[in-house]
């Protein structure tokens, strides 16, 4: 296979991303239905949530029973454990004191959370809209706020909105590491199993695309083309990056790294979206809507579990 040939299989097992979202472009339905989507969006994070933990352990594992054993080193055990340790608390944590920052740059004092007024305007995007409206007419802590202060990068998103891009980059950062895999196989002329691996992670990523749009069904107005082409790229785009890492270069290291990572960014964003499920309701739905979620990603992975991973 050439290289040519290879890196379109990655551009193809990444760009199967785009299936799902259009469905960001829905027109805002009924609160029953955002539940509903929410709640598939959590199953299928969740899954997606322990496939990649159980990749990143693995290599760990492996580590530990070779040095148990006397046939590897307890560095390298050591070393492989601390950078799983590390990436996931970064993974995660990072995401925790961002969003704090965020908070203290346009917080008033006495006003609630930033984080809980995100959720109550994905919740009741309307009211928020109305309320947005009040403020700006009325008031001087409004004009303070809305009118003085000064643009920042992200800030024009809307929670929603913003919420869909952490999402994407969680997978984005698991996608680089199927990238990896796809690369690898290939280098070392398992050119059926990269074949292989092709399908299985395309049919993956098809449900992730859905995952990522499922905050924006909360929104009354429809996202731009351009605004999901960019989730997309995001999501998507780092499978093909990691097919051509992966081709050339492979670290142990390195690929627990990216999957801690995305494991501990992910995490963050399933709180987020069990708050969001909270304030919604209709709990029926998400326990239905979790269990079709979950089901839909291993669905998907029984194709990659043929191919031997």
């Amino acid at each position: 296979m050439s290289t040519g040939e290879l890196l379109a299989l990655g551009a193809i097992a990444g760009a199967t991303i785009f299936l799902g979202l259009p469905m960001g472009r829905m027109r805002r339905p009924r609160p029953a239905l955002q539940a509903f989507l929410n709640a598939a969006a959590i199953g299928i994070l969740t899954f997606l949530l322990y496939d990649v933990l159980a990749h990143a352990v693995e290599p760990v594992n492996e580590a530990l029973t070779r040095a148990h054993s006397g046939h590897g080193s307890w560095w390298r055990f050591t070393g492989l454990v601390s950078t799983f340790t590390v990436a996931l608390g970064v993974g995660l944590l990072s995401l925790v004191y961002f969003d704090r920052w965020r908070s203290r740059r346009v917080a008033v004092p006495g006003s609630a959370s930033r984080v809980e007024a995100d959720i109550d305007r994905v919740e009741k995007p309307e009211e928020a809209g109305e309320a947005t409206v009040a403020s700006r007419r009325f008031g001087p802590g409004a004009a303070a706020v809305e009118e003085l202060a000064p643009d920042r990068p992200g800030h024009h998103l809307s929670p929603a909105a913003r919420l869909a891009v952490l999402i994407a980059t969680g997978i984005g950062l698991h996608n680089f590491s199927e990238g990896l895999a796809i690369g690898q196989s290939a280098a070392k002329g398992e050119i059926s199993l990269a074949v292989l691996l092709v399908i299985g992670f395309g049919l993956h990523n098809s449900t992730e695309g859905f995952g990522i749009v499922a905050p924006l069904a909360t929104e009354a107005v429809r996202p731009s083309w351009r605004f999901l082409l960019t989730l997309g790229l995001i999501g998507g785009g780092p499978t093909f990056l990691g097919t051509v890492v992966g081709q050339a270069w492979v670290n142990t290291g390195v690929s627990i790294a990216f999957l801690a990572l995305a494991a501990g960014s992910i995490l963050y964003v399933v709180v987020q979206l069990l708050w969001v499920a909270q304030k919604l309701g209709f709990r029926e739905l998400l326990m239905w809507g979790l269990l079709l979620g979950v089901l839909a990603g291993f669905a998907t992975d029984f194709v990659i579990t043929a191919a031997g991973l």
